[in-house]
């Protein structure tokens, strides 16, 4: 739920993307392939070389390149599974994933990532049209976890590209900033993922931003006895008054970790142990008794953290 950060992706990048993704199947098109490492070890097998250099390489332009393309990677992997749907265009019969009102936001940045894995993958002669945009958008993600200093980890490859992609599929699927800690576990529990899962995955919030206007209710005019959410640290919120005021320009984004927002840590659950979670779907985390001894533990232990994250993501990038 970061905020825009960045510059727009012009449309005519978008219709690009779309045809080479859906003429990019894997090396095997069997629905019934499992995922596995090395996948492309005979047809490209230095992909993730080339996916990691040309992330770098976008990473040195700007550190949006982080947040950007792990929230495209979420918001692809809530809706159809983890397919690569997220890139495709709308047309004029057909309204696509990626214009859906909580997709708008995404970053172009995220895309653009994406734009230029794919491109430099298929420069090699060897690998053009034989790696899945899907499959990318994964390596990609890892990648620039690694980058913002989280964990290294292993991805399973092997994702067909979605040849569907509608706004309407998108209902209901992206978690909202308003979610309790029950709206939450239904939506990753019908994923298949658990509520360690969930708050693993939730750490994710660590880097990234969000608009002013996702976290405003809480900061003034919380309620008719409370103008400031009671599990808000009160000079966190005065604080946020002052970066968000009522007439705010709608671009200003804050940091959803206060403190380290651009590195993959663990000050993300010592921040809600705080009240200085900046979204109620993070504070529930904490405020909800049955979420918080995990929290309090990850918070102590950042290894602790990471080896449930990985598991997680992996998980979670294996869905459809």
């Amino acid at each position: 739920m970061a905020g825009k950060r960045g510059v727009a992706v012009p449309s005519t990048l978008f219709l690009s993307v779309t045809y080479l993704c859906l003429l990019s199947p894997p090396a095997s098109t069997s629905a019934s392939s499992p995922l596995r490492r090395n996948y492309y070890a005979d047809v490209c097998p230095n992909v993730e070389d080339i996916v990691r250099a040309a992330v770098e390489a976008k990473f040195k332009e700007t550190v949006v390149t982080i947040p950007g393309t792990l929230r495209l990677f979420a918001h692809d992997c809530f809706v159809q599974g983890c397919d690569a749907s997220i890139m495709i265009s709308s047309t004029a019969e057909n309204k696509a994933e990626r214009d859906h009102p909580d997709n708008l936001s995404l970053a172009g940045d995220g895309f653009d990532t994406v734009v230029r894995a794919k491109a430099a993958v298929d420069a090699v002669p060897q690998c053009r049209n034989k790696v899945s945009c899907a499959d990318i958008l994964v390596m990609a993600t890892r990648d620039v976890i690694y980058l913002a200093n989280g964990p290294r980890y292993p991805v399973e490859l092997g994702r067909l590209d979605g040849l569907s992609s509608t706004a309407a599929s998108v209902d209901g699927k992206i978690p909202l900033q308003t979610f309790d800690l029950d709206q939450l576990n239904s939506l990753f529990g019908n994923l298949g993922l658990s509520q360690q899962d969930m708050i693993a995955l939730s750490g994710a919030h660590t880097i990234g931003f969000s608009h002013c206007s996702f976290f405003a209710n809480r900061i003034r005019n919380f309620s008719q006895s409370e103008p400031i959410d009671p599990t808000m640290n009160r000079k966190y919120a005065a604080a946020l008054q002052a970066a968000c005021p009522p007439d705010v320009d709608p671009g200003v984004v804050i940091p959803l970790d206060p403190t380290t927002p651009i590195t993959f840590d663990n000050n993300f659950y010592v921040a809600l142990q705080n009240g200085m979670g900046l979204l109620t779907s993070d504070q529930t985390l904490f405020t909800d008794q049955r979420s918080r001894p995990t929290v309090n533990s990850w918070a102590a232990n950042p290894q602790k953290f990471y080896q449930k994250f990985v598991l997680a993501m992996t998980r979670w990038a294996g869905l459809g």
